[in-house]
């Protein structure tokens, strides 16, 4: 599961880093991605849209076992 979700990740990574940021794969536990959002990402107020609506429906639609994003510290 994991290289699958990095896989997802590396895709979505380049539109990330246009804006400054970038996304740190941290664990997978229990069916729920934990990421780190890094740069321009970290506290910006558009993050947690960003992670629901952008990369955790990108992750679900490649790997449907997974339950959820979150973003960790």
């Amino acid at each position: 599961m994991q290289d699958r979700v990095l896989k997802v990740l590396d895709r979505i990574r380049p539109a990330v880093q246009m804006d400054g940021g970038d996304i740190e794969l941290v664990a997978i536990e229990d069916g729920i991605v934990k990421l780190r959002l890094v740069g321009a990402c970290h506290g910006c107020p558009s993050s947690m849209m960003t992670l629901k609506a952008g990369i955790e429906r990108a992750i679900q639609a490649e790997v449907p076992e997974v339950k959820g994003v979150e973003a960790v510290e």
